[in-house]
């Protein structure tokens, strides 16, 4: 079984920064499209930033030119550099990942979320 963890989240001013990060384990082939996604309270899920399986990058128009996504693919790890933050950048964000395992089991996967709140 293959697992995704975030790190990173937390309580942040606003203008302030944070990097996430989503590091997935397990019997890992291949490991595509991960990306980050985000629920706000109320809210449905929502796209931030994602890999396509071309390794181009989509942003979400509310966060273009202050987020930046990366990706460390020998460590099957991805960022999300968060810059300038605005109260309603306020959710729990999720990483995902479109998944090959070693048995040729495919899923897309999620994490379990991480809480970045921006507050003053």
């Amino acid at each position: 079984q293959v697992q995704l963890v975030e790190s990173g989240g937390g309580l942040v001013q606003p203008g302030g920064s944070l990097r996430l990060s989503c590091a997935a384990s397990g019997s890992i082939f291949s490991i595509n499209a991960m990306g980050w996604y985000r629920q706000a309270p109320g809210k449905e899920r929502e796209l931030v930033a994602t890999f396509t399986s071309g390794g181009s990058t989509n942003y979400a128009d509310s966060v273009r030119g202050r987020f930046t996504i990366s990706r460390d693919n020998a460590k099957n790890t991805v960022y999300l550099q968060m810059n300038s933050l605005k109260p309603e950048d306020t959710a729990v964000y999720y990483c995902s990942a479109y998944i090959l395992e070693m048995s040729g089991k495919t899923y897309y996967d999620w994490g379990q979320g991480t809480q970045v709140t921006v507050s003053s």
